[in-house]
């Protein structure tokens, strides 16, 4: 076999030439060589090997000699090897990427073969008689053409595969997830609802929402005002993180239920993540209205007219949440909300009342220590600070007991 020369820069090294050089100094590198490796002066058994070096040899030597006679005035300048010999390494290189690439393509679809087609180098076990078939956990794959029946195991545990070609490619799966369709009827729209919503619910279980909400589109196709659909689909979008997505899922859901709170909880929940909280403010309230003796949703209500600065529309969500049922949260939520109001008395009873209500919350504690501060309830106040550090250290409520002890006045001792 012969030897290939690559490019100019080897066969150089292979004449021990260096650049420029002519005809005829390619000429005189052949003869001093073929006297060096000339089979019969080699030593014994190695004949082969001096045939082959000279073989390349002569070729490169060739090589040379055609492009020296091919040259302006017959001689190859440095500069033209350097440029020649670059060239060369950048197609040896391409050529490595593709064949890496290839052989990446071809074990990649040899995995994908192991895994998905296990039985491709057997024939079928049962014949069928249905061709055509959907894979019911993966309706996405469309309708695949069965090609065999296969059996494994013994005894009572045997299981049945089929072997299906689908779009994405050749896939085996268990003959009990196909179901076989009959072209000459057509596909009833709730039938199709009923496989994505399923197959969406696998994915969910599995946690993967991004998969489960393209799912849900092909379901929502088939049935766009189904209610239960809409409502996945705007779970598996918020889940996924597609926020845009999830608030027109949500929208659509709003319209067809739009007496229900349900939908108008989610899409507060969904506009307060995109950062509209005007818009939250509004759905929560229409949660709040449409669920009037839900405390959470009014919590809701107040935390966001909050943020929006609304003090007066706050405090009156904020006490419908307190009289339905208080939570530390939504009382705190309303301390805050009277503070910013300057009704100091409204915020240390809101306060007072997270204290009671879990007592093992440092900041009820810390909170309620700060109201009474701005009082002269100062003995109360050093009282919340110190049950504040006692349950969870802070920097800014022991200093604020320091200077509360500070400031309690000094009583002489009785005779």
């Amino acid at each position: 076999m012969a030897t290939a020369v690559l490019d100019i820069e080897q066969a150089l090294l292979l004449l021990e030439l260096d650049p420029p050089f002519e005809k005829r100094d390619v000429q005189l590198a052949r003869r001093r060589l073929a006297k060096v490796w000339h089979p019969d002066l080699a030593p014994a058994g190695k004949q082969f090997e001096h045939e082959r070096h000279l073989k390349a040899i002569n070729e490169a030597a060739d090589q040379l000699i055609v492009l020296a006679e091919g040259s302006r005035g017959g001689r190859v300048s440095r500069n033209a090897v350097k440029v020649s010999a670059a060239a060369a390494r950048k197609a040896r290189e391409e050529a490595g990427r593709r064949a890496y690439e290839e052989d990446q393509r071809r074990q990649a679809a040899e995995a994908d073969r192991r895994k998905h087609d296990p039985f491709g180098s057997r024939m079928p076990d049962h014949s069928v008689v249905h061709r055509y078939a959907r894979c019911l956990s993966y309706p996405e794959w469309g309708v695949g053409s069965v090609t065999g029946i296969y059996f494994t195991g013994s005894g009572d545990d045997v299981q049945q595969w089929a072997r299906v070609k689908f779009q994405p490619g050749i896939r085996t799966v268990p003959a009990g997830s196909l179901q076989f369709v009959d072209f000459s009827k057509p596909d009833p729209g709730a039938e199709r609802v009923e496989r994505f919503m399923t197959a969406a619910q696998h994915a969910m279980a599995e946690g993967d929402y991004g998969l489960a909400a393209q799912r849900l589109v092909y379901a929502r196709d088939a049935e766009p005002r189904n209610a239960a659909v809409l409502r996945l689909m705007t779970l598996a979008f918020w889940q996924a993180g597609n926020l845009p997505a999830a608030g027109r899922a949500v929208r659509d859901w709003a319209r067809l239920e739009d007496d229900r709170p349900a939908p108008h909880r989610f899409a507060a929940r969904i506009y307060e993540d995109m950062g509209a909280i005007d818009l939250a403010a509004e759905a929560a309230q229409r949660a709040a209205d449409r669920g009037p003796g839900d405390a959470d949703a009014w919590a809701r209500v107040g935390r966001l007219r909050l943020r929006l600065l609304d003090r007066v529309a706050a405090i009156r969500a904020l006490e419908e949440a307190r009289r339905l049922g208080p939570t530390v949260e939504s009382l705190l939520d309303l301390a805050l909300a009277y503070h910013l109001a300057g009704d100091l008395g409204g915020e240390i009873t809101a306060t007072e009342q997270a204290t009671l209500l879990d007592p093992s919350s440092a900041e009820a504690w810390s909170r309620h220590a700060h109201a009474l501060a701005r009082t002269d309830r100062i003995t109360d106040a050093l009282g919340a600070a110190e049950r504040a550090v006692a349950l969870a250290p802070d920097r800014e409520v022991a200093d604020l007991a320091e200077r509360l002890r500070a400031s309690q006045p000094r009583v002489l001792p009785a005779a």
